[in-house]
């Protein structure tokens, strides 16, 4: 019988055998793809590919999201702005869910982040 332990990140339950080491932690798969690739928002060949997928596929505005990046899009399009805390306590999300989330809408062009002051404010691209 396989062993289960704990994620050294996200506490999940995993197999002994589906877990990774990193750096001495143990992690489920999920949160060793993170710390080994991390989600860039400003990455230009993504925002690339994202367009030309989306324009191959005639997808235009929401189209082709999954219905939380439908949410988030319409939570901050009908606000006109908001921020990162606000987005994660709305959609009771981790701030590698909404790493995640907002990084899908930044390369598909519909939010982008811009600075004000000492903060980041979420508004949409156009």
């Amino acid at each position: 019988m396989t062993r289960s332990i704990k994620c050294g990140k996200c506490q999940r339950d995993v197999r002994e055998g589906d877990s990774f080491n990193h750096l001495g932690q143990t992690l489920c798969e999920d949160c060793y793809l993170d710390v080994r690739s991390p989600v860039r928002t400003c990455d230009p060949w993504a925002v690339y590919a994202a367009t030309q997928a989306r324009e191959n596929a005639s997808l235009t505005g929401v189209e082709g999201l999954t219905s939380l990046q439908q949410a988030i899009f319409a939570f901050v399009k009908n606000r006109g702005r908001s921020n990162a805390a606000e987005i994660m306590t709305k959609f009771s999300l981790t701030r590698s869910d909404f790493t995640n989330q907002f990084a899908t809408l930044r390369h598909c062009e519909l939010l982008k982040g811009q600075k004000e002051g000492d903060m980041v404010i979420i508004v949409p691209f156009c």
